[in-house]
């Protein structure tokens, strides 16, 4: 059953945590996120939706995260460590001239790195006792134990194996050999408190960010990819919860056929889920996971929903995703059983791409709300993505994190489609983006999500990811002035009228809208 509010309207910004403006080559959960935050306030919004948190993959992927569980210690803030007292302040007079508009991966990560371990020694050295307690206290914590000892244990490994993924190092540590562990757990302690600290850093500074959304009456929209990276510390973990041979590789590897974005399919290379297997402990890996994400945020938008009705399997070794073959995936019991652990399920559905029956009877058997692009609404007639098509259980936006901005998709249209456009929108192209804004806020959906880039009005040079083409993506950052109150203005006042936002009587708060 449904837990929202009937007269639900809401709005809201699309904005990963790594394109905050900030002075250290890469957005974090530091000034920068309190600085949108507020003014995020102002312009009426009561949700920030990110993409996924953790450790970041190959070119800053957040979608092929190295654990299902732990934090991108990239997010971290070194202004708030400094606050804390955990680094000297000095240490950040070593941080290079990096651009502003754009995240530099290969530079940014080996300076963080070093930063990140001078501020564990500088914590091992000068720590109070509170300090000293809240970090015991997090490595106690039962809602941690879970997987922190998995995670640590791979990373330390990972840097002895000099990064090579876990697939190649020693056989008898890649398959998981009790006695190797043990004598590993032994021999890897050091660097595994490290590791364990970054979380604690990690899981801290997130927590103070949540709680002054909370305060601003802001909610969190999370996103949890639904595959691992082959490298990752689940499946070094958990193989048998995985579709892998007798040498721990895939059958099958994970992907779509050709779609809106791709002729050929998309080939993503994830392992694909032992779903039988899976279901013969009450799909516990599962529940862990989404109770643990739950913790990080209000709201989960769970990635590529379609792949619980059917999902597709590529032969492993394949170049394209041509040649997959539709495979039966869990469908409700998952979510039934996940529903009766957790105590409820606020979850949203990415459901975009080849969706069949199948996939929309599950979202209206769970009451599950999908997501509608107004992008996708102008290359036919009467497209379900239009908003006079949408349904109230969902979510609309302009674009999502996998499209163009709004000026970058104009731009790219044919004379036939603009006139669509034009006709539909009232709009004679200039300002498309608050064209299509404005249409996202009017629609009936529940909620509405506009990324950064179209509230500022920017082209193609600000698109976060172009799916099935490796290279520069994830890695736009918001300017220093992004954050203008005539912006906020517009917002609000967009929200106000589309009753998506209700000014607070004086003195009042926001905190659980």
């Amino acid at each position: 059953m449904s837990t929202n509010p009937p007269d639900l309207r809401a709005a809201g910004i699309l904005l990963h945590p790594t394109s905050l403006p900030g002075r250290f080559g890469i957005g974090d959960l530091g000034p920068g996120a309190d600085r949108f935050l507020d003014w995020a306030a102002e312009a009426g919004q009561t949700l920030w939706q990110v993409l996924p948190i953790g450790p970041a993959g190959a070119g800053g992927s957040p979608y092929t995260c190295a654990s299902a569980f732990a934090g991108n210690p990239l997010l971290i803030s070194p202004e708030v460590l400094v606050a804390e007292g955990w680094l000297p302040e000095a240490a950040l007079e070593s941080a290079p001239g990096w651009r502003e508009d754009r995240v530099d991966f290969d530079s940014v990560s080996p300076w963080k790195e070093r930063l990140l371990r001078q501020s564990w020694e500088h914590f091992r050295a000068t720590a109070s006792e509170a300090a000293r307690e809240a970090f015991e206290a997090f490595l106690r914590a039962t809602d941690q134990s879970g997987w922190l000892d998995d995670w640590t244990l791979y990373a330390a490994l990972k840097r002895d194996f000099g990064g090579r993924p876990w697939t190649d190092w020693e056989g008898d540590l890649a398959a998981r050999d009790p006695d190797a562990l043990r004598l590993a757990v032994l021999a890897c302690e050091g660097e595994t408190r490290y590791q364990a600290y970054l979380q604690f850093l990690f899981f801290r500074q997130w927590d103070r960010v949540r709680r002054r959304a909370r305060e601003r009456g802001i909610q969190v929209l999370g996103d949890t990819p639904i595959y691992v990276a082959m490298d990752s510390a689940d499946v070094w973990a958990h193989p048998d919860l995985f579709a892998l041979d007798a040498n721990r590789r895939p059958v099958d590897v994970a992907g779509v056929p050709p779609d809106y974005f791709s002729e050929t399919g998309q080939l993503w290379g994830n392992p694909l889920y032992d779903w039988k297997r899976m279901e013969e402990d009450g799909f516990a890996w599962w529940i862990a996971r989404i109770r643990a994400s739950l913790k990080t945020c209000d709201l989960l938008r769970i990635d590529h929903f379609r792949a619980f009705a059917a999902y597709w399997a590529v032969p492993a070794g394949d170049t394209s995703a041509l040649h997959g073959r539709w495979v039966p995936g869990p469908g409700r019991k998952l979510f039934d059983a996940a529903r009766a652990a957790l105590s409820g399920l606020p979850i949203l559905a990415e459901d975009l791409g080849d969706i069949s029956q199948d996939v929309k009877d599950l979202l209206a058997e769970l009451d599950i709300p999908g997501m509608k692009v107004l992008q996708f609404g102008f290359y036919g007639s009467d497209s379900e993505y239009l908003p006079h098509r949408h349904p109230r259980r969902c979510v609309v936006y302009t674009g999502t994190h996998d499209n163009d901005t709004a000026r970058g998709w104009y731009a790219r249209l044919t004379a036939e489609e603009r006139e669509r456009v034009s006709d539909y929108l009232g709009s004679d192209g200039r300002e498309i983006e608050w064209a299509l804004i404005r249409a996202a806020y009017a629609s009936v959906a529940e909620r509405a999500v506009v990324p950064l880039q179209d509230v500022l009005g920017l082209g193609s040079e600000a698109r976060m990811n172009t799916p099935s083409e490796p290279g520069d993506n994830w890695r736009w950052r918001a300017p220093a002035d992004a954050f203008r109150p005539e912006l906020a203005a517009r917002l609000r006042r967009l929200a106000e009228l589309s009753g998506r936002f209700s000014p607070r009587p004086a003195g009042s708060s926001t905190a659980g809208r």
